[in-house]
């Protein structure tokens, strides 16, 4: 097909940025020549940022950048700049920063206005086309007008996105203590919904990382009033239409309370991070409703996101082709109650009662998104017959649902693979394999972290960024190397071969090498090796995704344990002391930073066993949900300080340790549990 327009972008490999290449805007790819070109030519950046999956950079593609009016004042007046926030999270966080200053909100499509340099002094999401074209023809003016004043106030914004982001040394000394924490969560505690689960809010996020916090607060200090509310919220989640109960998976929010209707795009980060944490929650309850999530969650990850050479891709769309060939958000999910009935047959009334397809589960224009809202032993007594009859005909009618929804036409696929997401799935599929037992998620794990370092890893512990089409290409942040430290740390736990462990170790060091600011502690979230505009950001906030210092803080900490003679232990607790001011101002912030809390605050246990039989022990050790621990093992002798001198021919003893002190050995998984639950 011969296309009318092409742009420079049809030469980069981002799904998003090639979504915009027949553009008539003259679109080009972020660089340094870019930046160089704009200060020749005197014209400002227009610099628009969005994402694959995002629902309202495709609407604003269509009203605006499809439209050759419009295409004709960008191209007049402005080097027009397309950046995918999944490739280029570093440009994304400092114009977000600079958004939200000058509106007080966020979200994309992303757009920015910017002197040639890159300091900005407008910027929108959604603008509507008119509008556009109007904002677009005074901006242009007053850039040429009024130049100094449009420099001051760029200068003003970046000096402030510059401060919003400092960290200084902490002046503390202590770790925040265990009574002003709880103080804190009870404050906390006033947002949460115990009914419908999250936050007493819509649209509704779901937060694994505060989750994962929560239970594990809620576990070590018995907190039954915050424990009821994760697993309240764990159940409405997979109960609602954010989770797809048909090919299994969720999508990024609810954009109502009871998390019935979603933001259809499914995201690779939300969906590790969600195998991760109803595993975790499996552990604790044995709840057969958390195990089946975790396994249809992998089922939609390998079978949809997974590259034959087991990376895992970014995401799918939100929207797709409905049967008018017009792309709608939600057309490959929804269903219309007279297909369902035709469809289902006589197993529609059983459907219906168990799905509600009523006016409580029913969208908009007809259409029913899935969801469920009680216990099936409630829906089985209703209709007068048992649990197991019932499940056997709600699982008969998803697969004849599946079989159809394969024949409609599917949402688009973002086919990067990012360094930093395909960790936060390596560490789901270990943590599957823990607490579920299932040995297919272990060899998921192994290709997938075998993937990381045969595509993603170099020899002296850099990381990549993004591979496509065969290539690895951008160098890696932070948010990288985090992650993959994390899971690689957590594989070790479960496989007992130390080259994860080692790999962590190789990759931490690289950080440290090049990722250190020396004023905070902290880590950027760029190389110092690499350029960057406006500033070096310090990451921190945790959002939908941890941040990087947090899992950093957390990698340190635990790393210290396998290499005490680093100083690994030091800088993590020097990290956290740096963010306490913050943390206590605002805890639900700052989620994965409390874990390090407790760490310090509570007893953490190291534990250790050494012999023949040592992975059998292991594994039924791993199974336990044991947030405050963390293990090694060996069949044989070991140098890890953890392990060496305490191999025995003919014995496997556990040791359960503190700081490197560990008590008398035991031989039997029931004594291990026991000491570490005294």
């Amino acid at each position: 097909m011969t296309q009318k327009h092409t742009n420079a972008l049809i030469n980069e490999s981002s799904p998003y940025l090639l979504q915009h290449a027949h553009n008539p805007v003259n679109w080009v790819a972020w660089d340094k020549e870019v930046l160089e070109r704009a200060k020749k030519e005197n014209k400002p950046l227009l610099i628009s940022i969005g994402y694959a999956a995002c629902h309202w950079c495709h609407v604003m593609e269509k009203e605006c950048f499809e439209d050759e009016a419009v295409a004709a004042v960008m191209n007049a007046n402005f080097i027009n700049i397309k950046i995918d926030r999944e490739e280029r999270p570093d440009i994304d966080h400092i114009y977000m920063d600079a958004l939200q200053m000058m509106t007080g909100s966020g979200g994309w499509p992303l757009n920015i206005i910017a002197l040639p340099n890159g300091k900005p002094f407008w910027g929108a999401t959604y603008v509507k086309k008119n509008d556009w074209i109007d904002v677009l023809e005074e901006l242009a003016n007053v850039y040429k007008e009024q130049p100094e004043k449009v420099a001051e106030y760029a200068t003003n914004l970046s000096k402030g996105i510059r401060e919003i982001n400092l960290v200084t040394p902490s002046t503390f000394n202590e770790v925040i203590p265990l009574p002003d924490l709880e103080e804190l969560i009870k404050k906390w505690k006033t947002y949460l919904d115990t009914y419908l689960g999250g936050y007493k809010r819509a649209p509704k996020f779901m937060m694994p990382g505060n989750l994962d916090f929560f239970l594990h607060y809620a576990t070590s200090q018995q907190d039954e009033e915050l424990l009821a509310y994760v697993h309240t919220t764990l159940r409405r989640m997979a109960y609602g239409g954010i989770f797809d109960h048909v090919g299994g998976g969720f999508s990024r929010y609810a954009v109502d309370t009871k998390w019935h209707v979603p933001h259809f795009e499914k995201m690779l980060y939300d969906n590790g991070q969600l195998i991760s944490l109803y595993a975790k929650a499996y552990a604790v309850t044995q709840n057969d409703l958390y195990k089946e999530t975790v396994e249809k969650t992998i089922g939609f990850i390998t079978s949809e996101l997974m590259h034959s050479s087991h990376g895992f891709y970014s995401s799918l769309d939100a929207d797709s082709l409905n049967e008018n060939g017009q792309l709608e958000e939600g057309a490959f999910y929804v269903w219309q109650e007279a297909d369902l009935k035709h469809l289902l047959g006589r197993h529609f009334d059983v459907f219906k009662n168990y799905y509600n397809i009523n006016s409580y589960g029913l969208w908009e224009e007809g259409n029913y998104v899935l969801i469920r809202d009680t216990e099936e032993a409630k829906i089985a007594e209703k209709l007068g017959m048992s649990v197991e009859q019932m499940r056997g005909i709600i699982q008969e009618s998803l697969q004849l649902l599946k079989v159809a929804r394969e024949k409609r036409n599917r949402p688009r696929l973002d086919d990067k693979i990012l360094t930093s997401w395909n960790g936060l799935a390596l560490k789901g599929l270990v943590d599957a394999y823990k607490y579920l037992e299932n040995e297919e998620y272990l060899k998921l794990a192994n290709a997938n972290a075998a993937f990381i370092v045969a595509h993603m890893m170099q020899e002296d512990g850099a990381l990549f960024h993004n591979h496509k089409n065969g290539k690895s290409s951008i160098s890696g942040y932070l948010e990288d190397y985090a992650p993959v430290i994390d899971a690689f740390i957590a594989l070790y736990q479960v496989t007992i071969e130390e080259k994860w462990l080692l790999k962590a170790k190789l990759l931490t060091d690289y950080c440290i090498k090049y990722f250190s600011d020396s004023i905070s502690g902290l880590f950027f979230f760029t190389s110092i090796q690499e350029d960057y505009v406006i500033r070096r950001t310090l990451e921190t906030v945790d959002n939908a995704v941890p941040s990087s210092n947090s899992i950093m803080t957390k990698n340190l900490f635990k790393l210290s344990k396998f290499f005490p003679e680093e100083t690994y232990h030091l800088r993590s607790k020097k990290m956290l002391l740096a963010m306490q001011e913050a943390i206590a101002k605002n805890p639900e912030n700052y989620a994965n930073w409390l874990h390090v809390l407790l760490y310090l605050n509570t007893n953490f246990h190291e534990i250790a066993v050494i012999g023949e039989h040592c992975k059998i022990i292991l594994k039924e050790l791993s199974k336990e949900y044991l947030p405050n621990s963390m293990m090694a093992g060996s069949k044989k002798t070991s140098e890890l300080s953890l392990l060496e001198h305490r191999y025995i021919e003919q014995a496997t003893n556990i040791y359960v340790c503190q700081h490197g002190s560990c008590k008398l050995p035991v031989s039997t998984f029931e004594e291990a549990l026991k000491l570490i639950r005294e």
